[in-house]
């Protein structure tokens, strides 16, 4: 039996498919300590049982995910390094966890996604995307670095594509994140669930110890397999920006909803 989670639902339907919704609609689903703990959780379980075939990651309400909490965020900021450190490590198992699930997940992608939650689309190993979707590494604009999900981000959509929207801190459509390998398929909003049920079909007629063999198959091929090393170095960045002046300095601007300073003269 599942436990009573506070920031996810979880569901197992007759086939085998396993469906992890993101609950927090209020803030645009952005995950805080709680919400990152009890995914890690769900996944965990969802993949050790033997009845779950596929694992589909949606959230409810207008948008997929607006990424890491800013308020959550704002009060690590006045954490030791060490803490952020430990806190950081919770996130980089999440995406580690989701990235290298045996068995096939499906991203069911809406609305404005941001940060972290573009790292969820990322470790998902497919990803299906209404034509609403916006997605955008807003990070550099607060003063920060989107360190822990940056190796999957490059997995999916290579080092050049990956440094400019770092840097650039620009957002793009579904269009584009198909483009550019991020989402497998651009839907309509109305059909999003429809041809994500299509999808799941698809994965339920293949054999699914064959499809978890491809899984296993593609972590010992991949041309940048990701390990708990570069995971940690990852982790010890974000720490190390959070409590910086400029990443502090950008949180705050942010929630005080004026400019950071460092852009003060700009126009």
């Amino acid at each position: 039996m599942n436990p009573p989670y506070k920031t996810i639902l979880t569901s197992i339907d007759q086939k085998g498919v396993a469906t992890l919704t993101l609950n927090r609609p209020e803030c645009h689903n952005a995950f805080d300590d709680v919400m990152i703990n009890e995914m890690i959780h769900a996944l965990l379980q969802l993949e050790e049982d033997k009845a779950v075939k596929i694992i589909v990651l949606k959230s409810t309400g207008k948008n997929f995910s607006a990424g890491a909490d800013l308020t959550w965020m704002q009060k690590m900021a006045h954490f030791t390094e060490d803490e952020n450190i430990h806190d950081a490590m919770r996130l980089g198992k999440l995406m580690y966890t989701l990235y290298y699930c045996q068995k096939p997940t499906i991203a069911m992608v809406q609305g404005a996604v941001y940060g972290g939650g573009v790292g969820l689309v990322a470790c998902s190993h497919i990803a299906i995307a209404s034509t609403d979707a916006t997605f955008c590494f807003s990070e550099a604009k607060l003063g920060l670095i989107p360190a822990v999900i940056s190796p999957y981000i490059i997995n999916a959509i290579g080092i050049r594509q990956t440094r400019a929207y770092f840097l650039t801190a620009n957002s793009f459509d579904a269009t584009t994140a198909k483009q550019i390998g991020l989402c497998f398929e651009v839907v309509k909003r109305e059909t999003l669930e429809e041809k994500t049920n299509d999808l799941i079909l698809t994965l339920l007629h293949n054999g699914p110890t064959s499809v978890q063999s491809i899984n296993s198959l593609l972590k010992e091929l991949s041309p940048h397999p990701i390990t708990e090393l570069i995971v940690e170095k990852t982790v010890q960045r974000i720490a190390s920006i959070r409590v910086s002046p400029e990443g502090q300095e950008g949180l705050k601007a942010f929630l005080e909803k004026r400019k950071p300073a460092w852009c003060q003269d700009l126009k």
